[in-house]
């Protein structure tokens, strides 16, 4: 559905940054993930409303801006006008401002969650992505650089009509301890029984690197 967009004002510390991904899925055909940019997750206010919110961001911005963990920043952004195809509340980002940044970089030396190097869109697109269970997302993983929830467009009746739902995925090593797939995920069809990414995908798409990498 379609609601009217309206730019908003918002300040905040940032308390996650994850890739912004998009996926096409199609029965166990294909499962295509695309790569946006960056969701910033940031407690702070919006329009002098306190609050959790999430602005979504270009790779060009992050790369001038070179936002982490616990920088304190303001900007504008406006309100998505379709629910389903964005994951983060607020999009079109401008004015982009470090008001504060954190002490101290985050520590990539103690893994994971992996907070630092955020990767940049190749290398997402390199790496490939495996499901990752929703208890894990909102639990351990949050803050990781590896996790995305990802807004998913399924080709429902080919051409004609698509379902749409968010996933959880983990670009990261395979050896990671926190790591948990969790259930296998209906891809339905219409006239059809649903089929199950039940992980196949995952290995396919990740086969190109090592069990530590």
């Amino acid at each position: 559905m379609k609601n009217e967009s309206e730019k908003r004002a918002w300040s905040g510390t940032i308390v996650s940054i994850q890739p912004r991904t998009t996926v096409w899925r199609y029965r166990l055909d294909n499962r295509t993930h695309s790569h946006l940019g960056y969701n910033l997750f940031l407690d702070g206010e919006v329009n002098g409303l306190a609050g959790p919110f999430s602005v979504a961001i270009s790779e060009k911005q992050q790369q001038k801006a070179q936002f982490r963990i616990g920088d304190k920043i303001k900007g504008t952004a406006w309100t998505k006008m379709y629910a389903v195809t964005e994951y983060a509340d607020y999009y079109r980002a401008g004015a982009l401002k470090v008001v504060e940044r954190a002490a101290e970089p985050q520590d990539a030396g103690s893994p994971p969650p992996y907070l630092a190097p955020l990767p940049d869109m190749a290398t997402c697109e390199r790496r490939g992505a495996r499901m990752l269970s929703t208890s894990c997302y909102k639990g351990k993983c949050f803050q990781c650089v590896w996790a995305t929830m990802a807004a998913v467009a399924i080709e429902y009746d080919w051409g004609v009509r698509q379902k749409y739902r968010f996933e959880s995925f983990c670009y990261g090593p395979k050896s990671c301890k926190f790591y948990k797939m969790g259930r296998p995920r209906a891809v339905p069809y219409k006239g059809d029984s649903p089929s199950y990414d039940d992980g196949c995908l995952d290995e396919i798409l990740t086969e190109g690197r090592s069990w530590d990498e």
